[in-house]
């Protein structure tokens, strides 16, 4: 395999990342993340407000099939996790699919996920602050949203500027309170199936197979399910990014990868089933309260609402901190390998503060313009990062089948995580990606974010390839 200058800069930054280079060199950054950290991270990653909120439009569109639509597109996911834990096993770094796809592919891929990656956390930044202030405002009534979204802005850049293992705290308490919720919701949802909870009675099949039957509006309404389910999983990637800052990342990102099948049953399609087994799919306290909140008040928790107006606080507070470390350490491996302003590369005691000033920035910039044009600019950022998480896994599948046989060839001893059934699963994985494309480009709403996304990775790709050209890095063999 040819090495580019960028390609050996990306060398380098791995072997710094693996190293833990001291935080004092200005260059590199430190391995402050313990292995609690990676684990609890990679735990509660897959739980997400997307969960938690957004489920409420797979389960109205796909009723009780919703089940299958979080397993068809949990699979997807879990390869596409398997495939980034078998790189990032073998080669550590914090640019992770962008270095994978720039040494494989070729710079021009590495510049073009890089940054749709980064503008992509840095909108969800934002969406989340937004989110986040949603809920205090309600606890709140007098208060104004961009105060809120003011304050946590500053609480998390804070965390984010100092030193890493803070950020990796915050993660585990984060992860660890949305674990405990998510279990406890669960258990309680299989006493009341099980007719075993005080007050409830075993509903058997008779809300999954009555009211309109498990497809209750046919094929259609699983597709737009699946592609709602899709979205939802979207941050799992972060595990490996933060990977390269711990003292083991081969060890931390094996563990995460080789656990991520039991977690995506569990959380995701565990607590559909729950669901949609214990109340109606069309029961109105759905579309109103939310799918958890609704059966909580159904097995009549006290205080429902304000239990999950907590647990989806945290998790908008979390996915919001996770983002800004994973839009920072992507945006400062680019500048490293230099696919960025160069100053943006500066590390000041194991941290690129410049990187996460400039992310934080983005983000608080893009609330501005959700408040100042919600429908016009607002939108359209939203819009060219919709789909972003289809293209960064497309990516992914396609460097790990190029770097797949270059390991095998050159360096098998590094191949610590393994494909399954490598190159079959991957190609299942790419086809699977174009499946949920095809699938975008049915739905009117999704397709003008797959218009948007697509035409902001093609202005990505001509100035990554310009750049290439200008340099005189040929594409990767």
């Amino acid at each position: 395999m040819n090495r580019t200058p960028s390609s050996a800069a990306a060398a380098r930054e791995q072997a710094d990342a693996v190293q833990g280079a001291g935080p004092d060199s200005g260059s590199t950054l430190s391995n402050g993340l313990k292995q609690r950290h990676l684990s609890m991270i990679a735990l509660g990653g897959v739980i997400g407000a997307g969960l938690f909120v957004g489920s409420r439009e797979g389960i109205a569109a796909a009723g009780p099939s919703i089940v299958l639509a979080y397993a068809v597109s949990g699979a997807l996911v879990m390869l596409v996790m398997r495939m980034l834990g078998e790189m990032a096993a073998a080669n550590p770094a914090s640019g992770s699919f962008s270095v994978h796809a720039e040494r494989s592919i070729g710079s021009w891929a590495g510049f073009t996920v890089g940054w749709m990656f980064t503008a992509l956390l840095c909108v969800a930044v934002a969406a989340e602050a937004l989110g986040a202030a949603d809920v205090m405002v309600q606890w709140f009534p007098g208060s104004q949203p961009w105060m809120w979204v003011l304050l946590f802005m500053v609480i998390f850049t804070g965390t984010n500027l100092a030193a890493v293992s803070n950020f990796g705290e915050f993660e585990f308490w984060f992860a660890a309170l949305k674990v405990a919720a998510i279990g406890i919701f669960l258990v309680l949802g299989l006493l009341a199936i099980f007719g075993v909870l005080p007050g409830t009675h075993a509903p058997g099949t008779a809300h999954l197979t009555g009211d309109g039957g498990f497809l209750p509006k046919g094929l259609n309404g699983l597709m737009v399910g699946l592609l709602a389910s899709v979205f939802a999983y979207g941050g799992l990637e972060t595990v490996t990014i933060a990977a390269a800052e711990s003292k083991d990342p081969v060890r931390g990102v094996a563990r995460a990868v080789r656990t991520a099948m039991w977690r995506i049953a569990l959380f995701y399609v565990g607590s559909m089933a729950v669901i949609v087994t214990v109340i109606p799919w069309n029961d109105s306290s759905i579309a109103k309260s939310g799918p958890y909140v609704a059966v909580l008040d159904y097995l009549d928790i006290p205080a429902a609402g304000q239990i999950m107006n907590v647990v989806i606080l945290v998790a908008l507070l979390s996915a919001m901190n996770a983002n800004l470390y994973g839009s920072s350490r992507m945006a400062f491996s680019l500048t490293a390998r230099g696919q960025g302003p160069a100053f943006l590369s500066k590390v000041s005691g194991g941290v690129p503060r410049r990187a996460v000033l400039m992310c934080a920035a983005f983000g608080f910039v893009a609330v501005l313009l959700s408040i100042l044009w919600p429908d016009t600019v607002f939108q359209w950022l939203l819009n060219m990062v919709g789909a972003a998480v289809l293209v960064v896994w497309g990516f992914i599948a396609a460097a790990q089948l190029r770097m797949r046989r270059t390991l095998e060839r050159e360096a098998p001893e590094k191949l610590v995580v393994k494909m399954w059934a490598f190159p079959v699963l991957t190609w299942v994985a790419l086809a699977g990606i174009a499946a949920v494309l095809l699938l975008m480009l049915r739905d009117e709403n999704q397709r003008i974010q797959l218009l948007f996304t697509g035409g902001f990775g093609i202005v990505l790709a001509l100035v990554g390839l310009a750049r290439q050209r200008s340099l005189g890095s040929p594409d990767l063999t």
